[in-house]
């Protein structure tokens, strides 16, 4: 499969919507109850602050994404425009901080072919050249498999963030960048 990657743009944002979608309602299926899966709309998705930063990357497969993700300067470590995570815009120090992974989806037709890992190497490869040398994500259940094969470890044990009626599962995870 020939892959490409680039920036995503706020043209970009429909179809990104469309993936994220498709992604939390198949990929978590296996990991969370159905009222969680549905919970998961209102923490998850994709912030636009990254595609204005120029940190949001599409892998592409022709014209279609296959996956996406970014990495942010920013304080906010997880959730979407519509979530109910509260952002928190303040830049962080590279010296001192870790850069944020965020918002890492694969589209359902494309998984078990290396699309979230080659997204995460782009994420992380362009977070070591704005100066960082640590990475933090907030992972959900069904990636917390991948970030620990590409090194990630838990930084905490698993938190739930409320949405609605059910309580989602996310655990924090970092990793020294090299």
């Amino acid at each position: 499969m020939d892959l490409t990657h680039r920036a995503a743009t706020l043209d970009d944002l429909d179809e990104i919507r469309v993936v994220v979608r498709r992604a939390i309602e198949q990929l978590q299926a296996d990991f969370l109850t159905p009222e969680q899966v549905a919970a998961s709309h209102q923490v998850m998705g994709v912030d636009t602050q990254l595609l204005r930063d120029g940190t949001y990357i599409l892998l592409l497969a022709g014209d279609r994404i296959a996956g996406c993700g970014g990495w942010s300067y920013r304080r906010t470590l997880f959730g979407g425009d519509a979530s109910v995570i509260t952002r928190e815009p303040e830049t962080l120090d590279p010296s001192i901080d870790a850069a944020r992974i965020r918002a890492m989806y694969t589209d359902p037709a494309f998984t078990r072919r290396g699309i979230g890992r080659r997204v995460l190497q782009l994420c992380e490869r362009a977070a070591w050249d704005g100066g960082f040398r640590r990475a933090e994500m907030m992972a959900t259940m069904a990636g917390e498999p991948l970030y620990r094969s590409c090194g990630y470890v838990r930084l905490e044990e698993p938190i739930a963030a409320e949405a609605g009626d059910a309580a989602v599962p996310l655990v924090r995870m970092g990793k020294l960048l090299t």
